[in-house]
């Protein structure tokens, strides 16, 4: 005797609510300085920045309970000595050494101290295929504006509800 199909789709729901969350790499944060003071100066103050930033996301993605944020560890060494974002898949094959579902790569563009561009980039592992970007403009060079700024893109973009959503 074949389950009413109210019932098959009660005990896919009811799997699906209870299934771990998807596995998720964070790799650290990647800077595109094109500034003129980074040229003559460095960008010191900002890879220290960059390190808050991607800490901060790996922090609140774990809090909210939706991901298992993994730890990079095992191929940070290699994920540093690549460009992310154009390394023809690199990030997908080293987040899958690790176990991931989902991946997230990021890149900071300094223009210059009053203008800087936060990307977020979440990608499937097994597909390979985009699954989000989330971008957003700050203006001003300070740690707040960073911290803000990541803030304002995980709650509003990454961790909403109907986001990517048609």
């Amino acid at each position: 005797m074949r389950a009413p199909l109210s019932i098959v789709v009660l005990l896919l729901t009811a799997t699906i609510a209870f299934a771990d969350p998807p596995r998720l790499a964070v790799f650290d944060f990647e800077l595109m300085d094109t500034s003129l003071p980074g040229e003559f100066y460095g960008s010191k103050p900002e890879l220290a920045r960059l390190d808050r930033i991607t800490e901060q996301l790996r922090t609140e993605l774990t809090q909210s309970g939706r991901f298992q944020v993994l730890d990079i560890a095992p191929v940070r060494d290699a994920a540093h000595h690549s460009n992310l974002q154009a390394c023809g898949g690199c990030d997908l094959e080293l987040a899958g050494q690790l176990g991931a579902d989902l991946e997230i790569t990021g890149l900071v563009q300094k223009v210059s101290n009053l203008i800087i561009n936060l990307n977020i980039y979440l990608r499937d592992v097994h597909t390979g295929k985009m699954i989000t970007v989330a971008s957003a403009d700050m203006r001003g060079n300070t740690d707040e504006s960073w911290s803000r700024t990541m803030s304002y893109l995980i709650r509003n973009r990454l961790l909403a509800p109907n986001y990517g959503k048609p």
